[in-house]
């Protein structure tokens, strides 16, 4: 398709929208959708997610050096509070080359090898850039396939030969992992500019499980201007213990049906904090996630918007107190 096609597909796609009105909308929509109009359709988006209204609007040229996608030479005052408007502003204006590099699952390796160490990553078997040249004969058993330039976008196999002999399945991985390759994931969740532009590849790492059935405990550490305020241990889907940037036991601020375990912080969890000090230094906010394998800590990925600035908190103090440590 021509310049000239995609423009003319992009215009038509915007007058469709005009009489679509509220989210969510197509994929096609959003993926032409003129840069200048990100502001007016993620505050459309912030409304139907979380019943509450955002002011989008750039403060000056400086703060916007980020993103650079609207840079205006006014000031204004900033009157976001909460931690979730917060993150809608900084999706938009926030973003850093250092932020997009550290978003892509194969750059961000030499970001944290550099600052910590290779020994906190976890092995890669094979990087390429369709499914068509993974090589399944020089995979173990159990694996995890996954895309560099979208979250969630991955298959868990427990099983490689259930895989390969089953043609139905095999063919559902082949075309959900290939049509992802050919998407941009900011278009999914709400103007994650971290992720716009990143060239997409295949990742493929072991499957970090004693058992294909157990669930590998998970850290999250929320880190303000390199600072530590919240950590999150899940040791499994229903049961997590958190503290805060004392490392003391807290309360769960997340509107979640686990249980919080009253648990003392361990050596792990010490780890993590002073880890993931180093690691955040260079972002406004930014969540390190952790995986625990035999007895081991290993990185998972930085993680600037997590759900996307959409997660309810259970109290609203939680929302505006973490919108207080974020420094627009």
């Amino acid at each position: 398709m021509s310049i000239f096609e995609k423009w003319k597909q992009g215009l038509q796609w915007s007058k469709i929208q005009d009489g679509i009105g509220e989210p969510p909308w197509e994929y096609d929509f959003l993926y032409h959708l003129p840069e200048s109009e990100y502001p007016k359709y993620l505050k459309k988006v912030f409304k139907y997610r979380t019943g509450q209204n955002v002011d989008l609007t750039p403060l000056n040229g400086e703060n916007c050096r980020g993103g650079g996608f609207f840079r205006h030479l006014f000031h204004k005052k900033c009157n976001l509070k909460t931690f979730n408007q917060k993150i809608q502003w900084l999706k938009l204006y926030g973003v850093t080359p250092l932020m997009r590099d550290c978003t892509n699952k194969v750059k961000v390796r030499d970001y944290v090898s550099e600052i910590i160490g290779e020994e906190y990553l976890k092995p890669v078997l094979q990087v390429c850039n369709s499914f068509e040249k993974i090589d399944f004969d020089k995979l173990p058993d159990s694996f995890v396939i996954k895309c560099n330039h979208g979250s969630k976008w991955q298959y868990i196999v427990n099983d490689k030969d259930e895989l390969i002999s089953n043609k139905r399945l095999f063919d559902i991985v082949k075309r959900n992992m290939s049509g992802w390759l050919e998407q941009e994931f900011w278009c999914w969740n709400g103007f994650e500019m971290q992720y716009k532009g990143i060239e997409p590849k295949i990742i493929v790492e072991p499957l970090l499980k004693d058992d294909v059935n157990s669930f590998s405990q998970e850290i999250n550490v929320f880190c303000f201007n390199g600072k530590p305020k919240y950590i999150v241990k899940m040791y499994n889907p229903k049961q997590v213990s958190t503290y805060d940037e004392n490392l003391d036991i807290t309360e769960d601020v997340f509107s979640t049906d686990e249980k919080n375990l009253p648990v003392k912080a361990d050596e792990i969890i010490k780890q993590t904090y002073v880890l993931s000090k180093r690691l955040s230094e260079e972002f406004k906010f930014v969540r390190v996630d952790w995986i625990i394998y035999r007895d081991k800590l290993y990185f998972c990925e930085l993680t600037f918007t997590p759900f996307s600035g959409f997660r309810k908190f259970k109290k609203d103090e939680y929302d505006f107190k973490f919108g207080s440590w974020i420094d627009i």
